[in-house]
């Protein structure tokens, strides 16, 4: 078994380093080009569409609202990946891999808008009259290959318990060594807590994350914020560690081991892609129960989301980590996990460390109750209703028994389990790319759509300006 797992531990490594960076950061170069770079284009007029439509009556059908379909979809991504991930790339890439992670953010956003538009415009009802979609059904009905369908799906499905037991024993391990919690007891406490919110299904989740999910992130970003402020004086210093480190070789961990160029680019885009999903296609299952009345206009969420997980979060724990100084010399730690709250510490004291202990189990809460609900998804698609309330209370038993520290030799093939989901959702965004293209100039050129929302009357718009018709 061990000479197995280091097997899929290499193949793993080996995949997630140049492969997977291409293909990911090729397909989002493609899609941002094909899409005419509408994320550049069009920043004050997506904002104006999502955050600046908060409070008003949604346009369209759907189930949730736009805010908590992209709520939801955040807590699946917000999580640990921004807390630990975050530092792993500094240890190992130099402060200027943050840079790398800046930029793969850009162009991932046109792999989010494009799934999850995709997703919206092939979704369909439920037999309790709910919106469902995701890559199982743009690849089922777009491409009509259910057999692909059928894979990502049961891929998806399975993956998700060797994830789910992770997430529960990142939580255990946490308030253990904080609060000296048992663990068992803290996964069936945990697993009670989440199943009350699964078993209400899209519209309670979305409810419940609509509250979470801005309150955790506001929470964390908003301590950051404070760093920031009260250590002015080393924002100037900041950018230029990053900048200066993106493209020349940078001294990592702790000061003793070098990181060429290739290895910050490397970890910097490793990091990125994994912390906001772009290509996994678990997104697009939440965007596609929303309200909108074109699956472009939900696509703009999805782009958001992006904006708040890399932009936003990952921004503060990089200011964080950096600013404090305890990425170098004495200060380093061989464990990027605890890098981010030592950071902390060092500002706030002992309350630092409890703070993102805290935040880390609340991330990953909301981050188990969201995975969970898309397992949900897999299985009412491949076998019906039934089985996706069956699936729930196996994926709770997950959440114990990974909270408990049991079955830990499946977690090592959890990495390579994401390659099969991922592959399958990005052919398929590919050859359905031209149908997004469509959509999209649909969108823009409608004078139900975006003409409609500018109160365009004599003029041409590019991006977020109007040139008069002469």
């Amino acid at each position: 078994m061990e000479r197995l797992l280091n097997w899929v531990e290499y193949i793993s490594d080996w995949l997630w380093g140049p492969p997977l960076i291409i293909l990911l950061t090729g397909t989002g170069v493609y899609l941002t080009i094909l899409l005419k770079f509408f994320q550049f284009r069009y920043p004050l007029y997506i904002f104006k569409q999502t955050i600046g439509s908060v409070g008003k009556k949604p346009k369209g059908e759907g189930t949730v609202t736009p805010l908590q379909a992209l709520t939801s979809a955040l807590s699946s991504t917000v999580g640990a990946a921004n807390i630990v991930g975050v530092p792993a790339a500094i240890m190992f890439g130099g402060p200027g891999a943050v840079f790398w992670m800046w930029l793969v953010a850009l162009f991932a956003m046109a792999i989010k808008f494009s799934e999850s538009v995709l997703a919206v415009h092939y979704r369909e009802k439920n037999e309790e009259g709910e919106y469902v979609g995701g890559p199982m059904y743009y690849i089922t009905k777009g491409l009509s290959m259910k057999w692909l369908g059928v894979f990502f799906s049961v891929a998806l499905m399975i993956e998700l318990v060797p994830s789910i037991m992770v997430q529960g024993n990142s939580v255990s391990a946490s308030l253990a060594e904080t609060f000296s919690f048992n663990r068992l007891y803290t996964g069936i406490g945990i697993a009670f807590l989440i199943g009350l919110v699964v078993i209400g299904g899209i519209k309670r989740i979305g409810k419940v994350t609509e509250l979470a999910v801005p309150l955790m992130a506001g929470a964390y970003i908003g301590a950051g914020f404070l760093i920031v402020v009260t250590n002015l004086s080393s924002v100037p210093a900041f950018f230029s560690l990053i900048f200066s480190n993106a493209f020349t070789s940078s001294s990592a961990f702790g000061g003793f081991a070098g990181a060429a160029v290739a290895e910050t680019v490397r970890w910097g885009f490793a990091r990125g892609l994994y912390s906001n999903e772009a290509g996994m296609g678990t997104a697009p299952i939440a965007h596609a129960a929303a309200m909108t009345d074109h699956p472009v206009r939900q696509g703009f969420w999805a782009v958001i989301g992006i904006v708040v997980d890399t932009l936003l979060i990952c921004t503060t724990t990089a200011f964080v980590v950096l600013a404090s100084g305890v990425w170098t010399g004495e200060n380093a730690s061989s464990d990027p996990g605890a890098l981010a709250a030592a950071a902390f510490r060092s500002y706030f004291g002992p309350v630092g460390g409890y703070f993102v202990s805290v935040s880390l189990v609340f991330f990953v809460l909301s981050t188990i109750t969201v995975v969970i609900f898309y397992g949900v998804k897999q299985a009412e698609f491949l076998f019906g209703r039934l089985a996706g309330h069956v699936i729930k209370f196996i994926y709770l038993a997950a959440v114990v028994i990974g909270a408990a520290g049991g079955a830990k030799a499946i977690w090592g093939f959890l990495d390579l389990a994401l390659v099969f989901i991922l592959l399958p959702n990005i052919l398929a965004v590919l050859l359905l790319s031209r149908k997004v293209r469509s959509l999209y100039d649909e969108f823009f050129t409608s004078e139900k759509y975006y003409l409609k929302d500018i109160g365009q009357q004599d003029g041409v718009y590019e991006g977020d300006e109007k040139v008069n018709n002469l």
